[in-house]
This record gives structure tokens, sequence and C-alpha cells, in this order.
């Protein structure tokens, strides 16, 4: 669910009218809700009620600081897969008792930051990371908590770029290793095993896949547990899916997902983790554009945005679907017809959507991509010298900036030019 709702034929988010938010601060932009963020967070308490566990919102989906202290607030903890991202996550007024470091190429520098900074725990996905991690934990005098993600060979049944727990993909130790794997952990120094780590991968809209892969968890749980390894948390990744496109059948529930944790992992005992990130911040914003025209071409039309592939990756990347509407609501009845809706970037994958049907729009209207809230502005560059496009907040009838849109300027003076051209 949303908090995105036509209200006397205008799109508002919550009770602000979207196109009172682009009269204030200029299109392209992105918007926030509270309410769904809060709610989004809710559901996931909920599917896991009765059982030890943390929430630990993966935010490289989003990774607004307003968006992470509301988060904070709400007491969840981060999953975080840079030094960068920790920082953030610190800043936003998280403590490192909830951060979990995940990510296949930790360095020395980002490992002494967590290390200082305090951390949860690391979860180390590969031999030579965890030698590296226990010379600095040691180097410093300290002893890092960790678990091991362990890749258990289950295809997730999602695209192929964010695929993450199959033999050929470059995440985690195989599963088959793990064992020897945690006896090194063991003798080492700097490092103090907590748990076990598996994540498979992102938009999953079936649960068979999580079923078998924390079925794998809960054997190998089991035996490390019988080598003499204290295994008491279990850190199962995110990855649950969302109704991109709103026609076709919903993904599994966090309910559901929550049942299927039960039935495989809850004899164990073991505190557990999930790192959603999509499912919380996905359905939660927007991205709102103007059209700037409506261009006739040979055979099929153009819808022309001010909005690009550079603010918006997604469609580019992946050929990913987003709902587009109008923000002012069509009349009942009115008549659609197809048209290419484009951005204004000089490449031809700058397309967002091809014979999409729409009802009649002109230059100055204003439409709004759903499902816009995770991989959208996280993912956003320059490209082309455009601005970074503010992000908003709302929160029931109020609303705020909470990333301004830099001036050309400002861009451009980030730039520096050596003596001998000067």
């Amino acid at each position: 669910m949303d908090h995105f709702q036509y209200q006397s034929g205008a799109l508002c988010a919550e009770r602000v009218a979207i196109a009172d938010i682009a009269r204030a601060v200029g299109t392209p932009f992105y918007v926030y809700s509270s309410a769904t963020l809060t709610r989004h967070y809710q559901v996931f308490q909920e599917a896991l009620a009765g059982m030890d566990h943390l929430i630990c919102y993966a935010m490289k989906a989003n990774s607004n600081q307003a968006v992470l202290r509301l988060m904070a607030n709400l007491g969840a903890g981060m999953d975080v897969v840079s030094g960068g991202e920790y920082a953030r996550a610190i800043a936003a007024g998280v403590p490192g008792e909830r951060i979990v470091f995940s990510g296949v190429g930790k360095t020395a520098d980002e490992m002494r930051m967590a290390l200082a900074g305090g951390v949860r725990q690391f979860n180390v996905e590969s031999e030579p990371e965890l030698l590296a991690l226990d010379a600095v934990a040691r180097e410093m005098g300290l002893c890092a908590p960790i678990t091991i993600r362990v890749n258990p060979d289950v295809d997730a049944k999602t695209h192929a770029k964010i695929a993450t727990g199959k033999s050929e993909n470059k995440f985690g130790i195989p599963i088959a290793r793990a064992r020897e794997a945690y006896a090194q952990a063991a003798a080492l120094e700097g490092v103090k095993v907590v748990g076990i780590d598996v994540h498979i991968g992102s938009q999953l809209t079936e649960l068979a896949p999580y079923e078998a892969a924390f079925t794998k968890v809960a054997e190998l749980c089991e035996l490390l547990r019988a080598d003499g390894h204290d295994i008491r948390r279990l850190d199962l990744g995110g990855g649950l899916g969302i109704p991109y496109e709103r026609s076709n059948s919903l993904p599994p529930l966090p309910l559901d997902y929550g049942a299927v944790v039960r039935r495989t992992l809850g004899h164990l005992g073991c505190e557990i983790e999930i790192e959603p990130g999509r499912l919380i911040a996905g359905n939660a914003g927007l991205l709102v554009a103007g059209v700037t025209y409506v261009k006739q071409g040979e055979g099929r039309n153009f819808l022309i945005l001010d909005a690009a592939m550079n603010d918006l990756l997604r469609p580019a990347m992946y050929d990913a679907y987003h709902e587009i509407i109008p923000v002012v609501e069509p009349e009942a009845g009115v008549e659609t017809r197809p048209i290419d809706i484009v951005g204004p970037v000089c490449e031809t994958g700058d397309t967002f959507a091809r014979q999409r049907a729409m009802p009649p729009l002109a230059a100055g209207d204003l439409v709004a991509f759903r499902t816009a809230g995770a991989y959208g502005a996280v993912m956003a560059s320059e490209y082309n010298t455009r601005p970074m496009i503010p992000e908003v907040l709302v929160q029931g009838d109020q609303f705020a900036v909470v990333r301004a849109r830099p001036s050309l300027e400002e861009i451009i003076n980030r730039d520096s030019i050596p003596l001998w051209l000067a």
C-alpha cells in the first residue's frame, strides 16, 4: 500500500497536493511519504512478532538522511555496504550496535572506520576478507564480530543483474566450503563468530527460493554448532519483491515471508536479522516530472519529459517497468493512446516506456512515476551536467525539501583547472 492517491482530482502525497510541491521546488523531483515508510517497516515487525529479531534497513535502496532518521526513530538498524553508507548511518543517529556492514570489497580503511565507530557485525564474504579484517582488528587491539556470508547456490528467479545466491555470482563463500571457513575464523584472534549470513537476491516474487536457502542455512547451523561454533544470529538478507506493475499478481506479503522464516529456522533459537530495502522504500516514493514537448514521429508519438535516465536509471539499466500517471486525474472514460515516454538525454536508452497507453497530455502537464522510492535517487547521476534533482519528504499536510537541487555553478565549481592550463 502507499499514500499517493487522487483527492478531488489532484494526486496527493498524504495530504499534500503534488502540484503544490512542483510549484515550490520545480520539476523533476522525488517525493517520499513518511506514512508509507512507517507502515512498511511495521509490516515486517508484525511478520516477525514473537521472534527475537532486528530489522536492518538496506539503505542502498534510499539513503537520504531524512529517510534514515525516520527509520532510526522507528528502531531500525541499518545494513550498509560502504564506508560512505556507514558514515551516513552514523550521521542519521543510528548507533553502531545496530549497523551491519555487508559488501564484497570492504577496504581496510572501511573496516577501521566501523571498528572505531562501533558495528553490530561484519558480514564477511571471502577468506581474504576474513584475514584482512583479522589483521585490522588486531592492529587496533579489538575483536570484530562476524558472520560469514554463505552462497547456497539457490536460483532466486529474479533479474540476472540482481541475483546474488547462485554459484556463479560474486557473493559469499560456497556453502560447501563453509565449515572450513568457520574453522579458519575460529583460529583467528581478531574476529569472533556470532552467526551466519545469507542473501540470495532482490525483487523476489516467490517464496520457494527463500525456503530452499533457509533450509540449507538451518542444516549448516546445526553442523557448525556441532563443530563448536556459537551460532546465535542468522542474517537472512532482504530481497522481497514489490508490485511495480499493478495489473500483475502481487508478490508474497511480509507475513507469508515471516511464516517461511518460522517454519525453516524457528526451532534454532537464533536471533533473526533481515535487511529489507526495496519493500520499505519502493512504494513510498514518486518521481514527478513535467512534460516538455509532445512530439509527433513517424508511426509513433513521443512524450518528452524534463526527467531523464540520469534521474531514474532503472528502465535503462534493467528494462524496468514503472507505472506513469498524470498528476491531474483523467476524466472517467477518457480515451488513451499509445505513446513513447522519453527523457531529453542524447541516448536512445533514455526511454521510460514504449507505446504506453496514456490519456491526452500537453506541454506543462505533470506526470508521476510510481514505485520510485527505491533505487531512484541513490542511482542518479549528473550525466549531461544535469543537476541532481530535489528530494522531498511529506508528513501529513507538511512537506520539506530534504535534498536541494544544486546550481550549475556549484556543479562546475567542483572541478579544478591545473596550473599549467590556467
